[in-house]
C-alpha cells in the first residue's frame, strides 16, 4: 500500500496551461492569450511540461471521463443500463444510453467540442517539440523529458480519436494545428486510415516514454510505456474488429483484420514480458485505489487512469453511478442513477465464489434510520441493483458534500492485457508467446475465484473465443468497455437479444421451456442492517433477509406470502422486472418503448450517434451525417 498525493503533481502546474492555450468552445477554435509565442513556450522544459498537462485536463469533467464518456456513453449492453423517464427526450443524456440520441442534443456537441479540444492542444504539442532547440540539441536530461512529453501527446491525442471514432464513425481529421490549416471546415475521413494513424503514432510513442518504474512520479495518472502498449492494443483491436459503416449501411470488418491483432499480440505479450505490471490480489483494491490518495495497488493492476479525486468539477464517479446511498448521515445522497441489468447478477457463478460480484453489483441501498442517525442497508430489487465499484464511502468525502466530488476512471489495466492477449492468440492461432492464452485467462480467473476451483474452458477456437466474451463481461462490468466490445465483435444485437429473452423468462419465472430462473423468488423479505463500510464481500454477507445471505435467499422460492415479523421490508426480487399473470407478461422495463431497456436500439444503425447540429452547421455542410439519422 502507497500514499501519493498524485492529482496534486498533476494540479501543480495547471496554472501555467493557458499561457499558450485558451478553452476551444467551437470545433477547432483556437486563440492564443499568451504573451509568448508557442515556439518560445516549447523551448522551456517546464513549460512544455504545463501544455502537456493542459492537454490532460481536457480528459476530465462532464463532458470527458468526469460523467459522459464514463457514466452515459458506455451503457446500452448486457450489463448495466439507464433507465429514463416516461416521456422520451432525444436530446437528454439518458437517450444515449437507450440509443435515441437526437441531432439536437447539446450533450453530444459537447463531448465532440472538449474531443477535439484536446486534440488541437495535441496537434500544438506534437508540432513544436520535435521541433524545439532542446529536443534536439538539449542536455541529455532536457531531451529525455521532452521526448517523453512528446510521446504523452501522441498518446492523448490518440485516445481522444479513438473515442471519436467508436462512437461516431468517420470523423473529421487532422494532426496539425488549427492555424496552420488552410480550411478549418473538414469533412468525414476513413476511420481506418485514422486509425492506422494513430496506431502509427502509438508506436512512436512507445519509444519516447519509458516503463512506469523509470518515472516513479508518473504513477498511473500520467501515460507510461505500459499504457502506451495497452491502448494500442486496445485500437489495434477496434481497427480489427466490426464497425458500422455508412457506405454499406452494415457491421462489416476488413479483410486484413488479422494484421490488427498481431499488433494486439505483440503489444499484450510485451507487457506481460516485462513484469512491470501485474494483477492485484485483490479486486476490490483496484477500485478503492481510485477514490483516494492511499494507494491500494501495488502490482500497478493500474496502468492508466483520469486523475480526479479530490477535484468537486472534475468527475461525477460516485456521485451518480455508484452505491446508492439515500440521505445518510454519513455521506447524505448520491449514486443509484445506473440499474444492472437484473439477469446479470446470476452470469456470475451459483455458489457466490467469484469475487467479482459482490464489487460490480451493490444489491443494496444505504439510508438513514428511523433515528436519522445511523447508516443502514436495505436490499434492492433485482432491475435495481447498481455499480459497486465506485462508492462516496470510499472517499474523503463526507454528508456536507451534496454535489460532486472526485473519483478516478480507470482508463486500462493489466487485467484487459492478460484478456485481450488471449483474444489475439486464439484468433491468430499462435501459442508461441511465454504464456498461453488458456493461462492468461486463466490466471483471471483464479484471481477471482481465489482457492476454489475455476471454470473449465473448451479449447477449440470458437468454445475459446465465448470464454472470453464471458469473461470480459464478469471482469469489466461498469468500466466502460464492454459495449465496445460487443460492437467489435458484431455481437451487439445477438447479446441484447439474448438479454431481452433472459429478461423476460427471469420476469415469469414459471418453469416453462427450461426456464434457468423459475427457481428464484418474486420477493424477498428483509430487515435494515448496519452499514459499516466495510469489504464489499462482508457488506453483502451481512444483509439479513429471510432464508439466508445472497447466495441463499436469491436462488430459491419462498413459501412466505407476507412479510414475517422478524424481516418486515418485502422488496420485489423477480417481479422488479415485470409482472406474470395469466400467460401475459407486463414489463415496462423490457417493453416501454421510452422507458425500456435499449428501448431505441437498431442493429446495423444506432451502433453509431448522431453528429450533432450544431458541429455539423459549423462545419458549413462539410460533415455527411451518418445515415441512420439522415
Amino acid at each position: 500500500m502507497k500514499n501519493m498525493n498524485y492529482k496534486c503533481l498533476l494540479m501543480v502546474p495547471v496554472a501555467i496551461v493557458t499561457l499558450a492555450l485558451g478553452s476551444c468552445n467551437k470545433y477547432l477554435d483556437y486563440k492564443s492569450p499568451s504573451n509568448l509565442s508557442l515556439a518560445e513556450t516549447f523551448e522551456d522544459v517546464n513549460y512544455t511540461n504545463s501544455q502537456v498537462v493542459g492537454i490532460y485536463t481536457d480528459l476530465t469533467g462532464p463532458s470527458g471521463y468526469g460523467r459522459q464518456l464514463s457514466i452515459y456513453f458506455p451503457l446500452g449492453s448486457d450489463e448495466f443500463t439507464y433507465k429514463s423517464s416516461s416521456s422520451f427526450d432525444p436530446s437528454a443524456t439518458y437517450a444515449i444510453a437507450n440509443f435515441g440520441a437526437g441531432k439536437e442534443s447539446t450533450v453530444l456537441y459537447n463531448v465532440m467540442v472538449q474531443l477535439y479540444n484536446g486534440i488541437e492542444r495535441a496537434n500544438i504539442a506534437c508540432k513544436y517539440i520535435p521541433a524545439s532547440k532542446l529536443y534536439n540539441n538539449g542536455t541529455a536530461a532536457q531531451k529525455q523529458a521532452l521526448a517523453m512529453y512528446y510521446g504523452e501527446a501522441l498518446t492523448l491525442r490518440a485516445q481522444f480519436y479513438y473515442e471519436l471514432i467508436r462512437h461516431w464513425g468517420d470523423v473529421p481529421a487532422s494532426f496539425i494545428p488549427a492555424a496552420d490549416r488552410p480550411s478549418n471546415f473538414s469533412g468525414n475521413v476513413n476511420r481506418d486510415s485514422t486509425y492506422d494513424r494513430i496506431l502509427s503514432d502509438l508506436k512512436l510513442a512507445e519509444d519516447l516514454v519509458p516503463w512506469r518504474d523509470a518515472i516513479p512520479t508518473y504513477g498511473d495518472f500520467r501515460i507510461t510505456k505500459g499504457a502506451i502498449k495497452g491502448l494500442r492494443a486496445r485500437i489495434a483491436l477496434a481497427r480489427g474488429g466490426y464497425s458500422l459503416r455508412n457506405d454499406t449501411r452494415r457491421m462489416e470488418r476488413r479483410a486484413d483484420y488479422l494484421t490488427y491483432y498481431k499488433i494486439a499480440f505483440d503489444e499484450c505479450l510485451d507487457i506481460i514480458n516485462s513484469g512491470k505490471h501485474g494483477l492485484n490480489p485483490v479486486y476490490e483494491n483496484i477500485f478503492k485505489s481510485l477514490h483516494t490518495s492511499t494507494r491500494y495497488d501495488d502490482t500497478y493492476e493500474l496502468m492508466f487512469e483520469v486523475a480526479m479525486f479530490g477535484q468537486v468539477n472534475d468527475s461525477n464517479l460516485g456521485s451518480l453511478n455508484g452505491l446508492n446511498f439515500v440521505g445518510t448521515p454519513s455521506w447524505g445522497t448520491d449514486g443509484g442513477d445506473l440499474a444492472a441489468v437484473p439477469t446479470y447478477f446470476y452470469e456470475f457463478d451459483t455458489l457466490g465464489i467469484d469475487s467479482r460480484r459482490e464489487v460490480t453489483l451493490s444489491y443494496f441501498k444505504v439510508q438513514t434510520d428511523a433515528t436519522k442517525t445511523h447508516n443502514q442497508k436495505i436490499v434492492t430489487g433485482a432491475a435495481s441493483m447498481n455499480i459497486g465499484k465506485f462508492r462516496k464511502s470510499w472517499t474523503g468525502f463526507n454528508a456536507s458534500i451534496t454535489s460532486t466530488y472526485g473519483i478516478n476512471w480507470p482508463i486500462i489495466r493489466y487485467a484487459d492485457v492478460l484478456l485481450m492477449y488471449a483474444e489475439a492468440a486464439n484468433e491468430l492461432q499462435d501459442f508461441s508467446g511465454s504464456i498461453s492464452p488458456l493461462s492468461a485467462l486463466q490466471k483471471v480467473q483464479q484471481r477471482a475465484y481465489g482457492s476454489n476451483p475455476i471454470p473449465t474452458t473448451p479449447t477449440d477456437h470458437d468454445g475459446f473465443f465465448n470464454a472470453i466474451v464471458k469473461e470480459r463481461l464478469l471482469e469489466f462490468g461498469g468500466e466502460g468497455i464492454r459495449k465496445y466490445d460487443l460492437i467489435r465483435w458484431n455481437l451487439l444485437d445477438t447479446k441484447i437479444a439474448e438479454t431481452k429473452r433472459k429478461i423476460a423468462q427471469f420476469a415469469i419465472g414459471s418453469p416453462t421451456d427450461g426456464n434457468p430462473y423459475s427457481n428464484y423468488p418474486d420477493y424477498v423479505y428483509a430487515v435494515d442492517t448496519a452499514f459499516s463500510n466495510g469489504s464489499c464481500a462482508n457488506e453483502s454477507a451481512t444483509l439479513k433477509m429471510n432464508g439466508g445471505g445472497p447466495n441463499a435467499a436469491f436462488f430459491k422460492k419462498s413459501s412466505v406470502t407476507s412479510a414475517p415479523a422478524a424481516y418486515p421490508v418485502r422488496v420485489p426480487w423477480r417481479k422488479d422486472a415485470g409482472t406474470y399473470t395469466n400467460g401475459i407478461l407486463a414489463s415496462s422495463y423490457l417493453f416501454d418503448i421510452n422507458s425500456g431497456y435499449v428501448s431505441r436500439y437498431v442493429q446495423n444503425a444506432k451502433e453509431l450517434l448522431p453528429y450533432p447540429n450544431n458541429f455539423i452547421n459549423e462545419n458549413r455542410g462539410g460533415v455527411i451525417q451518418n445515415f441512420a439519422y439522415q
